[in-house]
């Protein structure tokens, strides 16, 4: 068909490709083979294609989605998680062993015993920090891991162990692997997303969803803590509607055209198909991320009342959203490493559990009155915790602890996970692991199996040979997490 050539296809994506702005989320694109990859190499299914399609996997999955509440800087384990008496004990006093620092020029001795008292909570009898009051509630739900270690106590690569399964940087994240695995239950919201804190990122901003050298249709879809919370989803007022209608009908007869004189090349149809799912997006993604007609007693019990939790209480209740309208993995992040506490813990770390210990607490509950704990993970935890002696001895005020990956804590829930199960031991002081270690590529092993994936058989064919998330480290199932 012959039109007036008023203007190059290329030309007009560069001069209205802002008024399209859901064409920036790659992973809505390619689903259903909108935008055909160029190379197609093999999936855990033996299929060669990549897409988010719904794959079926290795073996019955107990979990369908999973939501990370990710704490950069390294939660202390001795004043939430881990009761220590014997650090009490020698408060003050030489620590009675080696201990590996990362900082040399604040570093002390002298032990520091925990400020905030331990108490057993729920049926469990698990004992919790009085700092968590409302974690403490929900404590039957989960299984708190005590026994964490990555080994290398320094927050880029303890992120990259914890996040992407190794110590270096360039490696696909969590996430990505999952979105990989298994595609996603939504063909109206990206696979993989990411709620940022309105302070901005944390460190190594990126770096927590990057989907490494995996295809970029996997990497996290960030949202921003502040509206618009997806930037350029809905065109600008003058092409809203039947303008904005006409200039897609008009794109695709341009593509249409371009596909007749290029045979063979199906990314071009494709694309024609994606831009109804972009239209989809423009009304879902909005509908997913507004609480506003959440009713009042569920923001009452995340704290959007609360102006302390009511950050964190929305990008829990969006998350929960997420999860229930067929998104994969849910990241929750803070800013900085607002959890790094060096310094000042004594008045740094109350504000921290202030500020998520609600709705934390409150998005197991609701998941669970919605009967969607079950296939949920949510995971509590950072990429490392503390060591048990004083760090920056210059007063109480400014004492802080400094970093430890030897033996740290974090929590499970859902998805086929225990409940109201402790598992794992550090020594008398917090400092290392000594009973059922739990390295961080175990966990992702077994984090893996409650999803239905072995995690040896979900590779990704990367200069001849099969990466993994776990990679060769020998990595092993934990089953004992597992209910």
């Amino acid at each position: 068909m012959n039109r007036p050539q008023l203007c190059s296809r290329r030309h007009f994506l560069h001069a209205n490709g802002y008024s399209l702005g859901t064409l920036a989320l790659a992973s809505l694109l390619e689903r259903d083979g909108l935008l055909a990859a160029p190379v197609k190499p093999e999936s855990i299914t033996g299929e060669t294609r990549y897409d988010l399609t719904p794959k079926k996997p290795h073996f019955e999955p107990r979990a369908k989605a999973m939501i990370s509440l990710f704490m950069m800087g390294g939660p202390s384990q001795m004043d939430l998680f881990d009761p220590k008496p014997m650090l009490t004990k020698y408060h003050g006093q030489k620590f009675p062993g080696e201990i590996k620092y990362d900082n040399l020029a604040q570093a002390s001795s002298k032990c520091f015993g925990s400020p905030w008292k331990f108490a057993k909570q729920g049926q469990c009898g698990m004992e919790i920090s009085e700092l968590l009051p409302n974690l403490s509630k929900v404590v039957d739900e989960i299984t708190l891991i005590r026994s964490m270690t990555s080994g290398v106590s320094n927050h880029a690569q303890g992120l990259y162990a914890m996040n992407a399964g190794r110590i270096t940087a360039g490696r696909p994240a969590l996430g990505s692997w999952l979105t990989y695995g298994l595609g996603s239950e939504t063909d109206e919201l990206p696979a993989y997303m990411v709620l940022s804190h309105p302070g901005g990122l944390p460190t190594f901003s990126g770096e927590h969803f990057t989907n490494g050298w995996l295809p970029a249709l996997f990497q996290g879809t960030l949202v921003r803590a502040t509206e618009p919370r997806i930037l350029n989803l809905d065109p600008p007022a003058s092409l809203a509607g039947a303008p904005q209608k006409r200039q897609l009908d008009l794109l695709r007869a341009f593509n249409e055209d371009h596909l007749s004189a290029h045979p063979g090349e199906l990314d071009l149809q494709a694309r024609i198909s994606s831009y109804e799912l972009a239209a989809k997006m423009q009304t879902a993604a909005k509908e997913a991320l507004d609480i506003s007609k959440e009713p009042e007693y569920v923001r009452k019990l995340y704290g959007v009342d609360n102006p302390i939790t009511k950050d964190y209480a929305t990008r829990c209740i969006i998350a929960r959203r997420l999860v229930e309208r067929g998104v994969r993995y849910v990241q929750v992040l803070n800013a900085g490493q607002s959890w790094d506490q060096h310094g000042s813990l004594i008045t740094a770390l109350p504000k921290n559990c202030e500020a998520t210990d609600q709705p934390s607490a409150a998005l197991l509950i609701d998941l669970k009155q919605r009967g969607l704990l079950d296939t949920t993970v949510v995971h509590w935890g950072g990429e490392m915790g503390r060591l048990p002696v004083l760090q920056n001895d210059a007063g109480r005020e400014k004492w802080g602890r400094d970093h430890n990956t030897y033996g740290f804590s974090m929590w499970m829930a859902g998805g086929g996970f225990k409940k109201g199960y402790v598992h794992g031991e550090t020594d008398e002081f917090g400092h290392k692991a000594i009973i059922d270690e739990v390295k961080h590529y175990d966990y992702h092993a077994t984090l893996l199996k409650t999803f239905g994936l072995d995690h040896t058989k979900l590779t990704y064919k990367r200069n001849g040979l099969a990466a993994s998330l776990t990679d060769n480290q020998g990595a092993k199932v934990v089953d004992q997490l597992l209910a």
